[in-house]
């Protein structure tokens, strides 16, 4: 793609690399194949491509965003696919981050759009907060239908029939190794996660403290900033992320880390990209460090040995996270691990498209992200599962809701597997 970004516009080292990235980009459209919200929406401007033409504009103009640009760029979910699919390399995750971080500071937003993404922005990534609203919530699920925003519904309609209480184990602590020390590691306990299941962490250090791993939950670690940055809040995602990289590297410095321990991939897929997000930064060498210590919870369960379990006799169907499969690459490992835990592992049609819930998407974008769901869900569904495992909470909830059979973390069916206890879900599967 042909730019026209001037000498002086190129000494900022953030407008030169979006000059690289959009120079990438060859006009070929392949993206619009594996885009959700353009098979959903059937409009150029809410494909990859589209959007990458909105960005050029806005970008070497320098003009402010509009409300048209900020429609169009609220649409992406960040799924990802568009990478996977793009046969030129464009580093898409990357300029729509700088789309977005455009459009919020340049874009005054109508009043309760901006009331509205603040209170997610403020509570969600905050645990008591977030405990209190999902209450709040559930008081008033039955007024639900008497709200005149869409957006409200859906966030009413997110509240859990009941909360679990907080877990002990998300506690900053260090949980020894069962029989001899093999790795030590450091575990992201989240924060929307950690108040929506709490079985997830818990079957993520008993597993890994079995396989001898000294856990680590860090004083100070907390959420990883993916909400906040994927809203276009860049001080305040780097304030999560600063927070996590200076515990974390605390630890690393200290008693030593073979890894950082993500169960919850849209996390993941954030702290791998801590390197470049501090990049020019004096916390550049540190950040760099941790994003290379980050691993997916199967990512570093692939590299031991598990020995393979007799058949369980259950069918499952697994979910691949967009945040997994496309912002992480890693694609065979979950099914890889729960075939070898004896699950009898089924793909859906089109496993590569958007459940639809990508952070906030399904609360800001409620009428597409249900479309996404259905249409998940069908073909979930089509598999005759037993029960569905996934590696990301949000597309568990997501999933969960319109599901007719339990949704369970992958890591919830391999602890079980290699002698943990049966997951609280499963406790009507035979």
């Amino acid at each position: 793609m042909q730019t026209f970004f001037t000498p002086e516009q190129l000494a900022d080292p953030n407008l030169a690399e979006a000059n690289k990235i959009l120079r990438a980009c060859v006009h070929c459209g392949l993206c619009t194949a594996t885009c959700p919200s353009y098979q959903v929406l059937g409009d150029e401007l809410d494909s990859p491509r589209g959007r990458i033409y909105l960005i050029k504009e806005m970008l070497e103009t320098g003009r402010a965003a509009d409300a048209k640009t900020a429609l169009h760029i609220d649409r992406c979910l960040s799924c990802l696919a568009c990478t996977t699919t793009c046969p030129s390399g464009v580093d898409y995750m990357h300029l729509i981050d700088m789309g977005r971080a455009h459009v919020e500071k340049t874009y005054r937003r109508p009043w309760f759009d901006r009331a509205l993404r603040g209170v997610l922005a403020r509570v969600i990534p905050y645990p008591a907060r977030f405990r209190l609203a999902l209450r709040a919530a559930m008081l008033a699920r039955p007024l639900a239908r008497l709200m005149p925003d869409a957006r409200l519904r859906a966030m009413l309609a997110m509240a859990p029939a009941r909360l679990p209480a907080p877990s002990p184990h998300d506690a900053p602590q260090v949980f020894p190794a069962i029989g001899a020390r093999r790795f030590r590691v450091a575990l992201l306990t989240g924060c929307a996660q950690k108040t929506l299941n709490t079985d997830i962490n818990d079957a993520t250090i008993r597993l890994l403290r079995r396989l001898g791993c000294e856990v680590v939950v860090a004083r100070g670690a907390g959420c990883c900033g993916a909400l906040t940055h994927h809203m276009g809040k860049e001080d305040m995602a780097r304030t999560f992320a600063r927070a996590n990289i200076t515990a974390w590297t605390r630890e690393a410095q200290g008693a030593g880390l073979d890894a950082v321990i993500i169960n919850t991939s849209g996390c993941g897929t954030t702290v791998k990209d801590y390197g470049h997000m501090f990049a020019r930064t004096d916390l550049a060498q540190d950040a760099a460090a941790i994003a290379a210590l980050a691993r997916d919870v199967t990512e570093f369960l692939a590299q031991i040995d598990l020995p393979t379990c007799p058949p369980q006799n259950l069918r499952v169907a697994y979910h691949a996270a967009c945040s997994l499969q496309h912002g992480q690459q890693i694609k065979s490992a979950p099914k890889d691990l729960l075939a070898r835990a004896g699950f009898m592992v089924v793909e859906p049609q089109d496993s590569h498209l958007c459940c639809g819930s990508a952070g906030t998407y399904n609360l800001l974008q409620p009428e597409i992200s249900a479309q996404l769901q259905a249409r998940k869900v069908a073909t979930l569904m089509a598999t005759s599962p037993q029960l569905i495992a996934a590696g990301n909470i949000g597309c568990m909830m997501q999933i969960g809701a319109a599901a007719g059979v339990p949704v369970v973390h992958t890591v919830e069916l391999l602890d079980w597997a290699y002698g943990g206890p049966k997951p609280a879900a499963l406790a009507d599967v035979p």
